[in-house]
């Protein structure tokens, strides 16, 4: 909305939003039929599509893992078929992705040039969900898969989860402390969104993290660092696998993903650095 843009969003609750901005506005949204969407659609240049059930709710019983894919495919499926009825489509369409296309590595350094040759639930998930968002590369709009890795940010997300025992003074390694995690700070996320925006060069899969990721003993000392906390105290993998199930995957496992696309059309990260997006966050939150 600083450059002037308008904002519009489609969500399911838009009563439960207040805004007086005149550049924003809230649409409800449904997926049992378009007709109500396209005149608010018609004439959009951009369409951001994050929705989906967040992977971090409870244990993955088959009934929570078919509502994760569901919930993606559904929303993605509207939006296409949606796009198919405009007659003035969009420019750029940005569909949320995740890196556990690529599944799990101990040594592997993934890019966008990589494959996807894993067959787990996080990789399998991401896959149907790009081949379904990819019917917009056929209607001629240009289609982005953000590849998220874990999002940074205070209050929402993984990462509160994850700084809580440092708070309370009982933060650790966390199973082996060798597995990688590939982490990008929320303000570098809506950065490279508003990059690739305005790169129309810029498509297909697009890799949303740092191009310094941590092994997750690095990650949780320099939390501990930052929160002037200590880090001795393990959560074994046994323990883990346990309490979360099939969901203990991520943190348990991960990858190393760097954003060759981003970094080489120019993009400069604001927060490369753990250290730098840490002070940041919580500078922001005094």
């Amino acid at each position: 909305m600083s450059q002037n843009h308008k904002v519009i969003i489609f969500t399911r609750k838009p009563d439960a939003y207040e805004t007086d901005h005149k550049k924003l506005e809230y649409v409800e949204w449904s997926s049992d039929s378009i007709t109500s969407l396209i005149d608010k659609a018609e004439g959009i240049d951009v369409f951001i599509n994050l929705a989906g059930e967040s992977i971090n709710n409870g244990r993955w019983t088959d009934k929570q893992k078919e509502r994760i894919i569901q919930t993606r495919l559904q929303v993605t499926d509207t939006l296409t078929k949606l796009f198919s009825e405009l007659y003035d489509r969009p420019k750029l369409f940005i569909n949320a992705s995740a890196v556990g296309y690529y599944g799990t590595s101990a040594n592997k350094t993934f890019t966008e040039k990589d494959i996807s040759k894993s067959d787990d639930f996080l990789a399998t998930t991401v896959q149907q969900w790009e081949n379904h968002a990819s019917k917009a590369e056929k209607l001629g709009i240009r289609t982005v898969y953000a590849r998220f890795g874990i999002v940074l940010d205070k209050n929402d997300g993984a990462f509160p989860r994850m700084a809580l025992p440092y708070k309370l003074f009982v933060g650790g390694k966390v199973g082996s402390g060798k597995q990688w995690l590939s982490w990008i700070h929320i303000k570098d996320v809506v950065n490279l969104i508003d990059f690739i925006i305005h790169h129309e060069d810029i498509n297909g899969s697009v890799n949303f993290t740092t191009p310094h990721p941590l092994k997750m003993n690095e990650f949780g000392k320099t939390i501990g660092e930052v929160l002037g906390r200590p880090h001795y105290l393990p959560a074994p993998s046994f323990a883990l696998k346990m309490i979360l199930g099939e969901m203990s995957t991520l943190v348990l496992d991960g990858q190393k993903v760097l954003p060759n696309k981003a970094t080489k059309a120019g993009f400069k990260f604001e927060f490369p650095t753990l250290k730098e997006t840490l002070m940041d966050i919580y500078r922001s939150s005094k």
